[in-house]
């Protein structure tokens, strides 16, 4: 009778949908997890420790700091798009039926598939997962063109922009957004510019979860912070099903950290950095908060930043700025632990990250 009642009330209704949806990701990743990872050190999917960086300068502080992790089993990542993926499709599919069996109402009010909100995040989510998973197998078996195995960099980067290309059409032609939304200054119709936009956000987004994937469960709590931000962010929009998509994300998310923490029993892998960076691009175009994504994720800034810098200081004046890059590794070469570097990393992405929602909810409504 009292679930009846709290039925007759929307909000919190869609508020139960956005917390289910998150706890039942969890618990399916968690449930999934074992057999993964018995079948990772079965065949032998460890990683292999880098001795060149994208330019094939040979590495030398990074390699020897991680080398007691080499044989790492990775793509840990599958875990987290497969739950999504059967999640998602048993919501829409499943759902309804054993409400309607057991005529239970919220059960089917648990579906998200949303053609609207969640159809392009998961199309991300799946096209990137899999061009992640291609280039984890070819690095841990040594086949391609790279040296040490997988793909070059610029193969990789070549994929993104086609994902990121077809994901700004769609927008852009089939959804007809040309619109940026500026906190506090109101909407602004950038017409065609739409389009590179979108794909620099993704490949953003993208890039830098890769490049911050570096110590044990950093990224991974990076990611979970940034996804339950877009969820708040989606339900003060009133976009129900993508902020249960997000908080299904988290819950995910949230599993594999379990298992991810120093010491790691696996990795993401790019099959994990790639597939969830670049969703959370597209989650930041759907919401129309690429502004609050750069504030929330402040973190792939300054990791990309660094990388940059380095990169460019090497090139044209012969000299690090950095001991070493992305930022993670320089403190490390500077002698912080590696648990401290991601708890500190955690800490500072809260703290951006509540500065994101909080731009982008009182900036709706100019």
């Amino acid at each position: 009778m009292q679930f009846a009642q709290i039925q007759t009330i929307p909000e919190v209704v869609n508020v139960l949908k956005v917390l289910v949806t998150g706890l039942l990701a969890f618990l399916l990743a968690f449930a999934i997890t074992p057999l993964w990872t018995h079948l990772l050190y079965k065949y032998k999917f460890g990683i292999k420790i880098k001795s060149s960086d994208v330019n094939g300068e040979k590495l030398t502080f990074v390699n020897k700091l991680h080398a007691h992790k080499s044989g790492t089993p990775t793509m840990g990542g599958v875990i987290m798009w497969v739950t999504i993926l059967i999640l998602v499709f048993s919501s829409h599919f499943i759902f309804p039926w054993i409400g309607k069996l057991f005529n239970m109402d919220f059960i089917a009010r648990l579906d998200f598939l949303s053609r609207k909100q969640v159809w392009l995040p998961l199309f991300a989510l799946a096209s990137a997962g899999i061009l992640g998973l291609f280039d984890d197998v070819m690095s841990v078996r040594g086949w391609g063109s790279n040296k040490g195995g997988g793909m070059r960099f610029a193969m990789r980067f070549g994929w993104l922009i086609v994902i990121a290309a077809a994901g700004g059409w769609w927008f852009f032609y089939k959804l007809g957004w040309d619109i940026l939304h500026i906190p506090a200054f109101g909407d602004f119709s950038i017409s065609f510019w739409y389009i590179p936009l979108f794909v620099f956000v993704i490949l953003f987004s993208a890039v830098s979860s890769n490049e911050t994937d570096g110590l044990d469960g950093l990224n991974g709590g990076v990611l979970l912070l940034a996804f339950f931000s877009f969820s708040i962010i989606a339900f003060f929009q009133n976009k129900v099903d993508l902020a249960s998509f997000c908080a299904a994300m988290s819950g995910v998310l949230l599993a594999f950290l379990w298992f991810n923490i120093s010491p790691a029993r696996f990795m993401m892998g790019d099959t994990g950095a790639m597939s969830l960076g670049t969703t959370l691009g597209v989650v930041a175009m759907l919401t129309n908060s690429a502004l609050a994504l750069f504030l929330i994720v402040f973190i792939y800034v300054l990791e990309s930043g660094s990388v940059v810098i380095q990169l460019t200081s090497k090139k044209f004046f012969h000299r690090k700025v950095f001991l070493a890059a992305p930022l993670h590794h320089h403190f490390e070469a500077k002698g912080w632990p590696e648990c401290k570097i991601v708890m500190r990393a955690w800490i500072f992405t809260m703290v951006t990250a509540i500065i994101g929602v909080v731009v982008a909810i009182f900036g709706m409504g100019r």
